[in-house]
């Protein structure tokens, strides 16, 4: 799921050269501000057929902690 999840994040944010780790920081790390997060996120819904609200995604900063909230929802990787 990591794997498919960083393809994810590398397409919507234009990172094709990033290195991305389970503890990169969205904001930090990758400078991703409301508007790609947004657009992110609805990228991530439509992949793992999951809502996430808004209240959750404030609580989610790093890639890891968006693959473990995946996981949790039942997402399959």
């Amino acid at each position: 799921m990591f794997e498919k999840v960083v393809e994810i994040i590398k397409e919507q944010l234009n990172l094709e050269n990033a290195e991305i780790r389970m503890e990169t920081s969205f904001k930090e790390d990758l400078d991703v501000d409301s508007l790609d997060l947004f657009e992110l996120v609805m990228a991530l819904e439509e992949e793992y057929d999951v809502e996430i609200p808004s209240e959750d995604l404030e609580q989610l900063t790093t890639v890891g902690e968006v693959v473990e909230y995946l996981k949790d929802k039942g997402a399959e990787g």
